[in-house]
Parts: structure tokens; C-alpha cells; sequence
């Protein structure tokens, strides 16, 4: 009997479930508690690893590496607003702000708890709208 996971493996963990909730967690960390330095951890891990992680491990690495790069561009976006509205003393700046941590942030943060909901349960995980598609192995296990 496994003791944990899926009842297809016998240790009960997936191949490369680990990796798949250290990709999820550094996504969260990235966006929550140590912006920058869990980017970096995360980039090194893609490049270095990606290409040679099981299937389950790959797909949520990709989707969180994708889904960073999709958190960075929107902050930049962010600050472009913020400037052509003004500057960071005009009147729009904290609407913008707060629309933004309201909306675009807290999506972001949903969408990386839905994905390490996934990967602690050992299924690959495709996010809404800014994923990539899913690796062929990880489509056959759904």
C-alpha cells in the first residue's frame, strides 16, 4: 500500500513531485516574502534543471517561470501607468496601485495556491490564461 499520493507509484510520490512544490513555493515566495531572490532561485533552477525534471516537475517549473515573468511585466506596466498619470506624487498613483494589488496581485497569488495545491497532490497544473501549454507526459496522466 503507498504510503502517500497516487496509488500508480509505489514510494506514493509522483517523479519529481518535489520539485514541482519547491517550483510553486518559490513562485508564492517571489510574490509574497522575498521578491527577487526567489525569482533568481527559481531562474537558476530553470536553467540549469529544466530541461532534464521529470514531466510533473517540468510543467509546474515552466508554468511558474512563465507566470513570474507575467507578474514582472505586469508591475512594469504598473509604473508606466503611474508615471504617464503623473508621476509617484500624482492623484491616480495609489488607485492604481490599489487596483492593481486588488486585481492583478492577488490573481497571481490565487492562481500559484491553486498550482501547489496541484503539485502537492502530484498533478500537473496548466495556470489560467498566462500558462504554457502542458508537456505531452503530463497531458497523458490527466
Amino acid at each position: 500500500m503507498p504510503q502517500s499520493g497516487g496509488d500508480n507509484y509505489p514510494q506514493g510520490d509522483p517523479p519529481g513531485s518535489a520539485m514541482a512544490v519547491t517550483a510553486e513555493s518559490l513562485y508564492l515566495a517571489n510574490l509574497l516574502l522575498i521578491p527577487g531572490i526567489a525569482f533568481a532561485i527559481l531562474l537558476a533552477i530553470y536553467f540549469r534543471q529544466g530541461k532534464s525534471l521529470p514531466p510533473l516537475a517540468r510543467s509546474h517549473l515552466e508554468q511558474t517561470f512563465s507566470a513570474s515573468l507575467w507578474a514582472g511585466v505586469l508591475l512594469v506596466i504598473v509604473n508606466i501607468v503611474i508615471l504617464l498619470l503623473g508621476g509617484y506624487d500624482g492623484a491616480y498613483t495609489w488607485m492604481v496601485v490599489i487596483i492593481y494589488f486588488t486585481v492583478c496581485h492577488s490573481t497571481l497569488i490565487l492562481i500559484g495556491m491553486l498550482g501547489l495545491a496541484k503539485a502537492m497532490a502530484g498533478k500537473c497544473y496548466r495556470y489560467p490564461l498566462i500558462g504554457r501549454a502542458l508537456p505531452e507526459a503530463c497531458r497523458r496522466m490527466s
